[in-house]
């Protein structure tokens, strides 16, 4: 058994709110993904991701920005974990 991780930024801390970014790493080492290799997130949203069997294990912390700093651009807040156990046997 192997643990397949994926990576969602969502556009709000809401699990169906859409996806802005994404990263999907395959332990079982049959695919080797990398991010930006597709223009498509893999889900429309995390609620999607749920539905195919996918498991949350980290939600973003929710932390206020300083006053005065609303509006700055920097990393990516609302991420996300999620992992699926894949039998590495099977093809």
């Amino acid at each position: 058994m192997r643990q397949g991780v994926l990576v969602l930024y969502l556009s709000t801390s809401a699990l169906d709110s859409p996806i802005v970014g994404w990263a999907r790493y395959d332990g079982t080492g049959r695919t080797s993904p990398t991010t930006g290799d597709s223009d498509e997130p893999p889900y429309e949203s995390g609620v999607e991701a749920l539905r195919d069997g996918w498991r949350l294990i980290q939600a973003a912390q929710l932390i206020p920005p300083c006053p005065g700093r609303e509006y700055d651009v920097s990393f990516l807040k609302h991420e996300f974990f999620f992992e699926q156990i894949v039998d590495a046997s099977e093809p």
